[in-house]
């Protein structure tokens, strides 16, 4: 382990499956001690972290709903009693409950609204205190293409992740003279268990919007936000960084 890796603990939320399970391994591969944080997908995060371990790194599963504030207390107290200070936080956390705005009902806007926005702010509302006795901290935000671009059907979704856009820019203010970096990252189609379901006929569709023509992978996010937690990227914070082949351009 390199001295500008050594003894950093990066969280993972919505770490089990798709991108924040890469981001956990990527993390993992290069030193980091990584909590993976799961809600309901227990055998998927403990399978996510034997691997880890079995390659040499160090990392554990930590179970919590992070739309609830009190939950993220109780799993980041864990955490940091047993691998010590969160000093990386990677805001991964996501559902969609897609619908027509007609049709979207007022439970499906609030559990987006608060996994997709509200966890971002209760996990780093409580990692940012001793970030800021260190005086140095990294804090990724996951947001999306849809948080920019809009997208029919997801108007909770849409709204969420460009809400993400917003907290990134402002923490990142304020937080930037204690020695920590807030950056987010938009994916855009990105191969993973939520777009393998879409025909074959609306991933073209899609692929017309993405001029290098072909879809992204979960490792692609995670490499890019490793970027953002090492010394390399030590000078940028409250940008966002699109990994989406263009598709915003």
């Amino acid at each position: 382990m390199s001295d500008a890796v050594k003894a950093k603990v990066a969280l993972v939320t919505g770490g089990s499956r798709g991108i924040g399970r890469a981001i956990a391994l990527e993390l993992a591969s290069r030193g980091y001690l990584v909590g993976v944080n799961y809600r309901s997908s227990q055998k998927e995060a403990e399978d996510l972290v034997r691997s880890i371990r079995d390659a040499g790194g160090t990392a554990q599963a930590y179970g919590g709903d992070v739309s609830d504030p009190a939950q993220v207390a109780s799993l980041c107290g864990a955490m940091e009693k047993e691998l010590g200070p969160i000093s990386i936080l990677v805001n991964n956390a996501g559902i969609t409950r897609d619908a027509p705005l007609v049709r979207m009902k007022d439970e499906m806007w609030d559990q987006v609204l608060r996994t997709n926005l509200n966890s971002l702010f209760y996990c780093i509302r409580h990692v940012v205190r001793s970030m800021a006795k260190q005086r140095w901290g990294r804090i990724i935000n996951l947001s999306s293409v849809v948080g920019i671009m809009g997208n029919p059907g997801q108007a909770n979704y849409s709204a969420a992740k460009a809400g993400v856009l917003g907290l990134t820019k402002s923490v990142a203010r304020e937080y930037a003279p204690r020695g920590i970096t807030v950056n987010a990252v938009a994916p855009g189609f990105i191969l993973t268990d939520m777009t393998s379901v879409l025909s074959e006929s609306i991933r073209e569709e899609y692929l017309k919007n993405v001029p290098l023509g072909f879809p992204g992978t979960p490792e692609d996010v995670a490499k890019t936000v490793a970027f953002l937690a090492s010394e390399d990227a030590k000078y940028i914070t409250g940008q966002v960084l699109h990994v989406d082949g263009g598709m915003v351009m």
